[in-house]
């Protein structure tokens, strides 16, 4: 696990987590096959690349109310699901499943590294970083549910 010293580190290390998250989407969006699975996956690049823009203002401005300290809902479906290993033929469910298991395995790094964090400080950004991943995963289960479960 990752030791952090600042919080500067940590913004650079969100940064970058977003940026893996951007070039992850653009890849998977240049091998599908499926147009409309293609158009979800460059929505996700903007998405991610928000994110990123985001962070990018907390650490030249300082300010860290941009991201809201909340309990976010947990649907649990992405906790259920067989991960899924990305094709180019993959089906809008799969796509769902890929960037579900990507949101909660972001969101328990950062829960993860908040436990141990140095000080308060580091603990709470790590903490707001983890509910904005939460409501990444919230987002696109939400989606599963009203177009995958819905039609089952």
């Amino acid at each position: 696990m990752e030791n952090f010293n600042s919080v500067d580190e940590i913004l650079d290390f969100a940064i970058a987590q977003e940026q893996e998250a951007v070039d992850f989407y653009s890849e998977l969006a240049n091998y599908a096959i499926n147009p409309d699975i293609k158009t979800i996956y460059i929505d996700f690049v903007k998405e991610e690349m928000g994110h990123k823009a985001k962070l990018m203002k907390i650490k030249s401005e300082g300010i860290f109310s941009s991201i809201k300290n909340e309990v976010v809902q947990d649907l649990m479906i992405a906790d259920y699901l067989v991960p899924v290993k990305p094709s180019p033929d993959m089906s809008y469910a799969e796509a769902l499943t890929v960037v579900m298991k990507k949101e909660m395995a972001a969101y328990k790094l950062y829960n993860s590294l908040a436990k141990v964090a140095p000080n308060e400080e580091l603990k709470e950004v790590f903490h707001l970083l983890a509910i904005e991943e939460a409501n990444h995963k919230l987002q696109f289960e939400q989606e599963y549910d009203e177009v995958i479960l819905r039609d089952n």
